[in-house]
């Protein structure tokens, strides 16, 4: 136990979080079986420890630990519970749960018997966490952890605090809002860096940010995808050239034979490997419709603008680049769908048009536009850059 406390107090020490996440605020802290999910990549580690740092310091109360670590192969997470109880531990946050077999199962008797213990604990978005472990859904409180947004990249780079805003806020009040944030800096200037590489926390390492992303990526579909869905290694080059196909044609209507053909696999197996990949934050899938995984999507999108940097070989086209950016940002919290008259439809009634500021078609009634380009829009015309102060 020792150890894992020096481990513990040096890297709290050595913690250097640059940003206070806004889903720290989200969070209630007072229940006791917290699930933070998030795709490899978007800082969860930084974010655990972050929160131990912030509410206990190096207060032993507290202790963070690895699941990684060679002592829970002949070691139980109950056992290591209970003993960390016993010696005054009130929060145990455990990172990468899920690579520890029959987690879900311990964590419930934990939670069962040591009513005097909080844990806090991370996982991978590809877990289902509700769905394939009935036994925590009425106990456990999930979260997700999403890559920076606009707002937030603007913040590390320009030292400056911005609000966040509602859907329904940027619909409304989007002059007045961008008029004010305008006057503290030029979100333009910042928009390009951010589409390139502003998703992801370690843009803020001075290492290659598109190398760092690309070993990110495989290590989500060889370790991430393969393990948690079982998928055999012998098929792995097959989920690689799917998302090689994918990226290198998004924004696309999938043809699902063609797909299947190319990857020498069969339709079934198609539509289950872009679930996965949807589950692992690498693709969004967009259906005329309520989302159903038992029929193909009306078109195929790669999950943030950063990835259409590291997966297509040439200069993405700007078009694509702002209308992954609106899906990224607006999907967190709203549901998007394929629109007949637009590029999307949100939460089943607004339509919105994804523009440059010089290419934006003749005017539709009932059809928003998100424009590139402008700082401040005007009645039915939003600035794109501003969907990204959502959170």
């Amino acid at each position: 136990m020792q150890s894992f406390f020096e481990t513990h107090k040096y890297l709290i020490e050595n913690l250097q979080v640059p940003l206070r996440r806004k889903l720290m605020d989200e969070i209630d802290w007072s229940h006791r079986l917290i699930g933070i999910k998030g795709t490899r990549g978007v800082g969860k580690t930084d974010f655990l420890l972050d929160f131990a740092k912030r509410t206990y310091g190096t207060d032993k109360a507290c202790l963070y630990v690895n699941l990684n670590n060679l002592y829970f192969t002949e070691n139980t997470i109950i056992s290591f519970a209970d003993q960390f109880r016993k010696t005054g531990g009130k929060t145990l946050v455990l990172d990468q749960v899920y690579k520890y077999p029959g987690w879900s199962k311990e964590l419930k008797y934990c939670y069962d018997n040591f009513t005097d213990l909080q844990i806090v604990f991370s996982g991978s978005t590809v877990m289902r966490l509700r769905e394939e472990n009935p036994h925590l859904k009425e106990i456990v409180h999930s979260y997700k952890l999403e890559g920076f947004s606009f707002r937030e990249f603007l913040e590390l780079k320009t030292g400056i605090d911005f609000e966040s805003y509602s859907f329904s806020e940027i619909l409304e009040r989007h002059e007045e809002i961008a008029g004010d944030i305008v006057t503290k800096i030029r979100p333009l200037a910042y928009f390009d860096d951010y589409l390139k590489h502003g998703y992801y926390p370690f843009f803020l390492d001075d290492t290659h940010y598109a190398e760092n992303l690309m070993k990110s990526l495989n290590f989500i579909l060889e370790i991430d995808i393969s393990f948690l869905r079982q998928i055999e290694l012998k098929y792995l080059p097959r989920l690689r050239k799917l998302l090689n196909r994918v990226g290198g044609e998004a924004p696309f209507q999938p043809n699902v034979s063609k797909l299947s053909a190319h990857i020498n696999t069969s339709r079934a197996t198609v539509m289950n490997y872009l679930y996965y990949l949807r589950q692992a934050r690498l693709v969004k899938l967009l259906y005329d419709g309520p989302e159903d995984m038992q029929k193909k999507p009306s078109l195929i999108y790669l999950h943030n603008p950063n990835l259409v940097y590291v997966i297509r070989r040439e200069e993405p086209a700007k078009d694509v680049l702002h209308k992954t950016f609106f899906y990224n940002q607006v999907g967190c919290n709203h549901e998007l769908t394929y629109s007949k008259i637009a590029d999307f439809k949100v939460d089943d009634k607004d339509h919105f048009v994804i523009c440059g500021n010089g290419d934006c078609p003749k005017y539709k009634p009932g059809v928003l536009q998100a424009r590139d380009m402008i700082e401040i829009g005007s009645p039915g015309n939003i600035p794109l850059w501003l969907f990204g102060f959502l959170y």
